[in-house]
């Protein structure tokens, strides 16, 4: 029996050591709760000097509240085993029984998850309460004798769904003297609880809508009082028309402009000329003239500003923008 303890303790420690332990057991999001479970499994009466008894099996359930780590629970279960053993009788006579032991304890135990939340958490607890035993191997009294009990938990969960969980656990569970046997049992339990009041999902955010796409502009600049188109010009001109006909249809606006170095009424149209210029150029180049539009700000709309009268290249210019 004691190689049945140490093999039971072994399984309930194994996840611990294997290789993804470190993600396995990484603490993750948890919520406090009441929780109810039903368990079951196989139950030893360790052999004593009266009976030497059958593996058997125990049965029961719980309620209890998880405080995230700590958790407290009342527990029912049923253990029953089957075995042989030498009875004593009123008279004095001794004889070889074969019969079983029914018990029934209601525990109050205190848990503690180590890693609440993680997918795989090991947990320890303690607990005690009140037994219902057969004081004997012999058949007549059933549960008559009433015992304080006492057990100590190891185990491992598994929280494989929202608010479900699965634990496996041995347990050392004993009662003070029922009578003609001393009541020591070990148990190894599979249970399956659910907890309530898990939170509700948020439903995700809707992407954001994308940022409406910047029409396409273009700059061309022009010497001073000149509104001939330069080489380099006429290369941004053209890759003007390409953005056009690669969108299919577009309206262009050729905003022109004029530095402050000559009066106000002839730099408006020294800006109209330089407009002009460019919509000839993306004329030939294949653009319709019925969406070319030109614009004069004269010198009004500076991009570096200067005083008045001061020649600025970057303020001679035509700003192309396709809409």
């Amino acid at each position: 029996m004691k190689n049945v303890l140490l093999g039971a303790l072994a399984l309930a420690a194994l996840p611990i050591g294997a290789a993804n332990a470190q993600s396995m057991f990484s603490p993750g999001p948890s919520y406090p709760g009441f929780y109810v479970g039903a368990e079951g499994g196989l139950n030893w009466l360790l052999n004593n000097n009266s009976y030497s008894m059958n593996t058997g099996w125990a049965a029961g359930g719980k309620v209890g509240y998880d405080f995230v780590g700590p958790r407290i629970e009342l527990e029912g279960i049923y253990r029953q085993n089957n075995g042989t053993g030498v009875v004593g009788y009123p008279n004095g006579t001794f004889a070889s029984q074969s019969g079983k032991i029914n018990q029934v304890s209601v525990m109050a135990n205190a848990l503690y998850d180590f890693f609440p939340g993680a997918t795989i958490t090991p947990y320890v607890g303690a607990g005690a309460g009140v037994a219902f035993v057969d004081p004997s191997i012999s058949p007549g009294c059933t549960m008559c004798s009433t015992q304080f009990a006492y057990q100590g938990i190891v185990g491992i969960g598994y929280n494989m769904a929202p608010g479900w969980r699965l634990d496996l656990d041995g347990r050392y569970y004993g009662t003070t003297n029922p009578g003609q046997y001393t009541n020591n049992n070990f148990s190894v339990m599979l249970g399956l609880t659910y907890k309530f009041g898990q939170p509700e999902t948020a439903a995700a955010a809707p992407p954001p809508a994308p940022a409406p796409a910047a029409a396409p502009s273009f700059m061309v600049f022009f010497d001073w009082d000149r509104s001939d188109l330069s080489a380099q010009a006429q290369q941004t001109l053209q890759q003007v028309a390409s953005a056009y006909k690669q969108r299919g249809s577009a309206r262009v606006v050729a905003t022109g402009h004029a530095d402050r170095s000559g009066p106000d009424d002839y730099n408006m149209a020294l800006s109209l000329r330089r407009a002009n210029a460019v919509k000839n150029s993306l004329v030939s180049n294949g653009v319709p003239a019925s969406v070319i539009s030109v614009v004069g700000k004269g010198e009004s709309q500076p991009l570096v500003q200067t005083a008045d009268g001061v020649r600025e290249p970057q303020n001679r210019r035509v700003e192309i923008v396709l809409q």
